[in-house]
């Protein structure tokens, strides 16, 4: 596996020099954070962070993200255009060793939480989503800022965008991600790049916008639109693990042993049994997943792709990017070399 971590560039509290530190960590996961969603990326800001990364003694071969704007999920007039916008930032970086990008197809939110600093019994905090929190909020006719929320959009915006995905509804949805992957796969291909799709997180429709990159069968949907080794998963543990009816090592073998994962998002998250969820501590005794398990299923499958720990808890009075600190991110870093090191050693028994 090739081991790394997210960055979000020069602004970061946390620093290229404190990556590099961490045991194993070979790859830094950034993007371009300073252009809009349906523009192309200068050719200088990937050349830069590239610089950036490889002083630092690690490599900069994987993307998160280039972001799918929303009238390409809408199957706006536009959407041919920048879908060609689209295409030309995976050329460009490809031209500077990008390997892997990962995107998402969520409309509107990329995330939803209701809190970004739920404080635990040892005094951590951590994001977390609670139902009784969402019931009664009706973004339609409350002004509703959550957590994950683009605040870039005006409440009108957010209203008419809704309403547009309403209309659009699921099968709306399923035809313009099938209209963009065949697009976009082709020029993958030719690149040598991967497209590692995230899952919708939570996996399942809130406020009655349509979700679709939320279980089993839509991700064999989704692969089978493009049965191509450039078309794949970004699978994230913590996304799709929020929902019971996700058995989570079962998918990591069954999508690992097809080599449809290009890239793993490895975290832990507790649940409860009205669909509330919370983020915790990587060990697999912090939550409701099986790490162990979704390591060993790796392993046995031959998994050589990129893997991160994901969203990590505010510990040890650190400040900053919720969910994205250095200490609980690098103790769940260790925590996965761990892992790794054991399944590996038992596999070869």
């Amino acid at each position: 596996m090739k081991l790394s971590f997210r960055w979000y560039g020069k602004d970061d509290p946390v620093t290229l020099q404190n990556i590099r530190q961490i045991p194993n960590m070979r790859s830094v996961v950034s993007a371009v954070y300073d252009v809009k969603p349906g523009e192309v990326w200068p050719e200088e800001s990937i050349a830069e962070m590239k610089k950036e990364v490889e002083a630092n003694g690690m490599l900069f071969d994987i993307v998160e993200s280039v972001p799918v704007p929303e009238n390409i999920k809408l199957g706006a007039p536009d959407a041919d255009k920048l879908i060609d916008v689209y295409c030309e930032n995976i050329r460009r970086c490809a031209k500077y060793g990008i390997k892997c990008i990962t995107y998402n197809f969520m409309p509107v939110f990329d995330w939803t939480r209701t809190q970004l600093d739920k404080v635990a019994t040892d005094g951590s905090t951590s994001l977390v989503m609670y139902m009784d929190q969402l019931k009664g909020l009706d973004p339609l006719k409350d002004d509703i800022h959550l957590p994950g929320w683009d605040s870039s959009y005006t409440q009108s915006e957010v209203r008419d965008l809704i309403a547009a995905y309403g209309e659009l509804g699921e099968e709306g949805l399923w035809r313009n991600l099938e209209h963009f992957l065949k697009k976009i796969i082709p020029v993958a291909e030719e690149c040598g790049v991967q497209m590692a799709i995230h899952p919708d997180d939570p996996p399942y429709p809130i406020f009655g916008i349509p979700r679709i990159i939320t279980n089993e069968a839509n991700l064999d949907r989704m692969l089978s639109i493009v049965d191509s080794p450039a078309n794949c998963l970004c699978l994230c543990t913590g996304s799709l693990g929020c929902a019971a009816f996700n058995d989570i090592p079962k998918m990591v073998r069954k999508y690992s042993a097809m080599n449809r994962i290009a890239f793993m998002h490895i975290r832990q998250v507790t649940l409860m049994e009205d669909g509330s969820f919370e983020e915790s501590g990587h060990l697999s005794a912090c939550g409701s997943l099986d790490m162990y398990e979704i390591v060993k299923a790796l392993v046995e499958t031959g998994f050589d792709g990129y893997v991160r720990p994901d969203h990590g808890r505010m510990i040890w009075g650190e400040t900053g990017k919720p969910g994205y600190g250095l200490y609980d991110r690098a103790l769940g870093a260790a925590y996965i070399n761990g892992l790794f090191e054991a399944c590996e050693k038992e596999n070869k028994k």
